[in-house]
C-alpha cells in the first residue's frame, strides 16, 4: 500500500540517489523469419522489429513522465542470429547486422543485442559463420551488441570457441582502433548464457520465450550506499537486513515500470532483472557501496565477502517484490562504468586477480575491462577459459567483456563515453599461456552436473 511516507522516499531516491530504470528491453522472437533466401530472411526481421517495437521508445517516454522514474535506455533483444541465419546459404553474416542496426534506428532504441551464437557444446554452420563475422559486424554498425556462449555446467567448456573468441576480440579491436576499440565494448563471451537477460551486450531472445516480451533491469546503487549511510558501524546482519529492505523498494519501481510497459504495449511481462548496474556517474557506484560497509578502498582484502553479501541481500530483497525476477540479478562490476571501480583500479587497490575472485559471487563477470593493445590472443582466449570455469564450477551466468585497447597500454586510459565510461589500463599476466590455449577440444563438464 503507498503511503505519503513510501512516495515521499521513492522521490528522494529518484532525486538524490541515481535511483533509475536502466533499461526496457522488448525480446522479440524471430524464429519465424527463417529463410533460405537471406535477402528475404532480412526483410522479414527488419519488419518485425520494426512493427513490434515502434512504441517501445514512446511508451518508455510515457511512463517517465507519468510516474517521474528515469528510464535511462530502450533497447531489444532477439533470437541468436546463428540459428536464424544458419537457414540461408548466405556465408556472411555482416548484412544480417546492418539489418539490426537499421531497425534499431528506425525505432529509435539504444542497443539491440542478439548476433549472437550459443557454441557450449559444438559448432553448427551457422555458428561458424557468425562468430567469423563478429569482427567486421560490430566495427560497421552502431548499436548491434554480440554474444557467444562458450560454456554450461551441463556441457563443460568449449575450448575451441574460447581460443577463437580470443582472436575474434583482437580483431574487433583493431578494426575499431580509431575509438579506442569500442567494438570490443559491444561484444561478450558467457558461460551459462541466459534467456531472458535485458542488459548489453549480452541480451539475446532464448528459444524458449514468448515470441514478443518485456523485460526490465533496475539500477540504483547510490540508493542503496545511501541507507548504508544511514547504519554505519552496525552489526552485518543490520547491513544485510538494510539492503534487503533497499532492493525490496528498487524493485517495485522496476515492477511497476514492468506491468506499465507491458500492458501499453500489449505483449506479456517477462522478468525484472534486479542488478544493481552502476553508472561513470559519482554517486551511482558498488565500488562506493562496498566501501560503505567498511573497506578503505575496493580491492583491499574484505572486497569478495562484502560484495557476496550484497549480490545475496540483493537477491533476496528483490525476489519478495516481484512474482517475476529473472535475467542476472545481483551486483555488477564493471570497470569502466564505475567511478569507484575506477578510482580503485587507479589508486592500485583493484587488479585484473582480485577482479577475478570478485566474479565468483558478483551477478556475471569480468566487464568492461581495458587491457594493453599487445595483449596476445592466448592470454584473453585464457582469461575467458578462467572466468568460464568459475561459472562451469559453481552452476552461475560468468562472463567476459574485455578490451584490448590497440595501441595504448599501461598508464593509459580508454574513453568510451556515455554509460560505458573510460577505463584506465590495466595490467595482465606477463607469462604465456598459449600452450594451454592451443589444445582445443572440451573441458568436461564437472561430476556434480549429473543432477537427473
Amino acid at each position: 500500500m503507498l503511503n505519503n511516507r513510501n512516495i515521499l522516499e521513492t522521490i528522494n531516491m529518484i532525486e538524490k540517489e541515481n535511483l533509475d530504470i536502466r533499461t526496457i528491453t522488448m525480446g522479440i522472437s524471430l524464429l519465424d523469419c527463417c529463410d533460405s533466401d537471406g535477402e528475404k530472411a532480412r526483410q522479414k526481421i527488419y519488419d518485425k522489429i520494426t512493427t513490434l517495437a515502434k512504441d517501445l521508445v514512446k511508451v518508455g517516454e510515457q511512463i517517465e513522465l507519468e510516474y517521474g522514474i528515469p528510464i535511462i535506455h530502450k533497447r531489444i533483444s532477439v533470437t541468436p542470429i546463428a540459428l536464424v541465419a544458419g537457414c540461408s546459404s548466405d556465408t556472411n553474416y555482416v548484412e544480417y547486422a546492418k539489418v539490426l542496426d537499421k531497425a534499431a534506428k528506425a525505432v529509435g532504441v539504444n542497443f539491440i543485442g542478439g548476433f549472437s551464437a550459443l557454441v557450449h557444446k559444438g559448432y553448427t554452420k551457422g555458428d561458424r559463420i557468425l562468430i567469423d563475422s563478429i569482427p567486421e559486424a560490430l566495427a560497421c554498425t552502431d548499436l548491434v551488441c554480440s554474444s557467444v556462449n562458450v560454456g554450461t555446467s551441463k556441457a563443460g567448456i568449449n575450448m575451441d570457441a574460447v581460443a577463437q573468441m580470443g582472436r575474434i576480440f583482437k580483431e574487433t579491436a583493431y578494426l575499431t582502433r580509431e575509438a579506442d576499440s569500442i567494438g570490443c565494448a559491444k561484444l561478450v563471451v558467457f558461460a551459462n548464457a541466459v534467456d531472458d537477460n535485458p542488459f548489453m551486450a549480452g541480451a539475446f531472445h532464448g528459444v524458449g520465450e514468448a515470441d514478443c516480451i518485456i523485460n526490465v533491469g533496475v539500477s540504483g546503487p547510490g540508493v542503496v550506499k545511501k541507507a548504508l549511510e544511514n547504519v554505519r558501524g552496525e552489526r552485518f546482519d543490520v547491513v544485510a537486513e538494510t539492503i534487503k529492505k533497499t532492493a525490496f523498494k528498487i524493485t517495485r519501481a522496476g515492477q511497476l515500470v514492468a506491468n506499465e510497459a507491458a500492458k501499453r504495449l500489449n505483449v506479456p511481462f517477462g522478468i525484472v532483472d534486479l542488478s544493481l548496474a552502476p553508472t561513470p556517474a559519482v554517486g551511482d557506484s558498488v565500488a562506493r557501496i562496498l566501501e560503505e560497509i567498511g573497506l578503505e578502498v575496493c580491492g583491499c582484502h574484505g572486497t569478495t565477502a562484502a560484495l557476496a553479501m550484497l549480490n545475496d541481500a540483493v537477491k533476496k530483497g528483490g525476489i519478495m517484490a516481484s512474482s517475476n525476477v529473472g535475467g542476472l540479478s545481483g551486483a555488477f562490476i564493471p570497470v569502466s562504468e564505475d567511478e569507484g571501480m575506477i578510482a580503485a583500479v587507479e589508486c592500485g587497490a583493484l587488479n585484473l586477480e582480485k577482479l577475478e575472485a570478485m566474479t565468483c559471487v558478483c551477478s556475471v563477470g569480468l566487464d568492461m575491462i581495458a587491457i594493453p593493445g599487445d595483449t596476445h590472443e592466448s592470454t584473453i582466449a585464457a582469461i575467458i577459459a578462467d572466468e568460464a570455469a568459475i561459472g562451469v564450477i559453481n552452476n552461475k551466468t560468468t562472463a567476459v567483456r574485455i578490451i584490448p585497447v590497440y595501441g595504448k597500454g599501461l598508464g593509459e586510459k580508454a574513453v568510451f563515453g556515455g554509460l560505458l565510461g573510460e577505463a584506465p589500463i590495466m595490467a595482465v599476466s606477463k607469462f604465456s599461456s598459449l600452450d594451454f590455449a592451443s589444445r582445443g577440444g572440451r573441458i568436461p563438464a564437472p561430476v556434480h552436473s549429473f543432477k537427473n
